[in-house]
Order: C-alpha cells, then sequence, then structure tokens
C-alpha cells in the first residue's frame, strides 16, 4: 500500500492524528556532535533537551526546552517570553522543526535510549 503524498491528506493526519504519534512528529534535527556520537539525523523533542533556535527573530537562542504542547505542534523554551496587552509575560510557542538539539536532557530515559540504540 503506498502512502499518500497530497498535502491535503498530510494535514488531516495531522490534524486528526493520535496524541502517541504527535510527540513523534515533534522532532528537531541534531547537532553534529550528536549525530556522529548516536547516529542519528534527529530526535523527538524532550522536556529539558537544551536547544537553539535556528530561525525567526530570536535565532542563536540557546536554552532548555520548558514544556511541549502536542495538540499544537508547540515546542516552548525557557526564557523565551512576550508581555501580553495585559502586561504579562507569555511564553512564545515554537515549531519543532525551527530548532536544532544540542544536548540530550533526559540520558537516563529507558525508552529515548531505546530509540536511540535503534537503526
Amino acid at each position: 500500500m503506498r502512502k499518500t503524498v497530497q498535502p491535503r491528506k498530510q494535514r488531516l493526519r495531522a490534524y486528526n492524528a493520535p496524541m502517541h504519534t504527535r510527540g513523534k512528529r515533534i522532532a528537531s534535527p541534531l547537532s553534529d556532535e550528536l549525530r556522529k556520537k548516536h547516529g542519528k539525523r534527529s530526535l523527538p523533542v524532550r522536556k529539558g533537551d537544551k536547544v537553539e533556535i535556528m530561525r525567526g527573530d530570536r535565532k542563536g537562542h540557546k536554552e532548555v526546552v520548558e514544556s511541549i504542547d502536542r495538540k499544537y505542534y508547540k515546542v516552548y523554551v525557557k526564557g523565551l517570553t512576550h508581555k501580553n496587552s495585559k502586561g504579562e509575560d507569555k511564553p512564545i510557542p515554537i515549531n519543532a522543526s525551527n530548532l536544532r538539539i544540542i544536548e540530550l536532557g533526559a540520558v537516563e530515559d529507558k525508552r529515548r535510549n531505546e530509540m536511540i540504540a535503534r537503526k
């Protein structure tokens, strides 16, 4: 069975995806050192990973992932906020494709280590 390449069907599947597959879609490329070390090009982003922003106004900013929103496919990075109309600080959502993982956070994570070991 051939998988579809039609953008409308890809968007539909992303919109209707269950939560356990949404987490796999929130992936970022690894830095050159991590690529050589683990033999992987990209991994799903996890809370605690140190990332670098590659696109946008905050390009070059390096900080730790604070939280991940699987419903909207967004990543929130520590220290990245803007003021809303009430003057409150609100976190800025970032797409995972605009990030690069510099350092893996949870090294003792059993499931992640299994994922890295798999080729």
